[in-house]
């Protein structure tokens, strides 16, 4: 990604300081076109504040865009929402930065991008191959937000929708396609289809029998209620950090990596 960066910024006017090995960090998973589409975003960007080079903060807005999408201005959040989002947002940044196996936070912010009100950023590591508990570290941090919504408010809110969608979905996964359940054992559970007539129809059927079916959801359940569980023990038991990261973040909206490791190191 550095060298990609390389080959973008040559013809743009860059700020002097601008370190490059910063922007490939902060832009895990991109292609070269999201790349050349962040040179080109962080250009215009600054042409608009009349600026005669492109800064470190034109390139972190052009990324926060492409991510995100369009920053929602006349977005109207109320104070108690502003609040639920910003501790919602602190429950998966507290909670990553206390597992082992989370991937590490690059950005938390609770500006109003797209159709989302906030969102957690993460480096992801690159695996060949993944561990149950990584798996399960994985399914813990995206529940953060939700066990912070309940430990701070006592009650629920919509906002969560997404992550409960990506913990279901990956222990599904982890109980029907990867065989990582004690109980159903190192089996593959899936549907199947049959061809029935010359390709235009076709009839699809479990490949297991009700109980099984029954089972099934019973493992996926236990895995991401436990998980849900453990991440209110984390945040409950360092509910300093949770407070202290959501304080800074009514006050700042962004808070980058290095700010929530020092905001942490303080509560500590």
């Amino acid at each position: 990604r550095r060298e990609i960066f390389n080959v973008h910024l040559k013809p743009l006017k860059i700020n002097a300081s601008l370190d490059i090995e910063f922007l490939a960090r902060q832009t895990p998973g991109f292609s070269g076109a999201d790349i050349a589409n962040v040179c080109n975003e962080a250009a215009l960007i600054a042409a608009r504040k009349n600026k005669t080079s492109i800064e470190k903060q034109d390139f972190l807005d052009a990324v926060d865009r492409i991510i995100g999408g369009l920053e929602k201005k006349n977005k109207i959040v109320s104070l108690h929402e502003k609040k639920v989002i910003a501790y919602h947002e602190s429950g998966h940044a507290a909670v990553s930065w206390l597992l082992e196996y989370a991937h590490p936070l690059i950005k938390v912010t609770i500006v109003p991008r797209g159709n989302s009100l906030g969102a957690a950023w993460y480096l992801p590591e690159e695996r060949q191959i993944t561990t149950t508990e990584q798996i399960m570290d994985e399914i813990c941090a995206a529940l953060g937000g939700r066990a912070a919504e309940k430990l701070v408010f006592n009650h629920y809110t919509t906002g969560a929708g997404n992550d409960i969608e990506k913990a279901s979905n990956i222990a599904r996964k982890m109980v029907c396609e990867w065989g990582m359940s004690d109980k159903l054992g190192p089996l593959s559970y899936g549907k199947k289809e049959e061809q029935i007539f010359l390709g235009r129809e076709f009839a699809t059927h479990k490949d297991y029998s009700e109980e099984t079916a029954k089972n099934i959801d019973e493992e996926i359940m236990a895995v991401v209620m436990r998980n849900y569980e453990r991440a209110k023990k984390l945040l409950g038991d360092h509910i300093d950090i949770l407070h202290k990261i959501a304080g800074e973040l009514l006050v700042k909206e962004v808070l980058n990596g290095t700010e929530i490791d020092e905001l942490i190191g303080e509560a500590l």
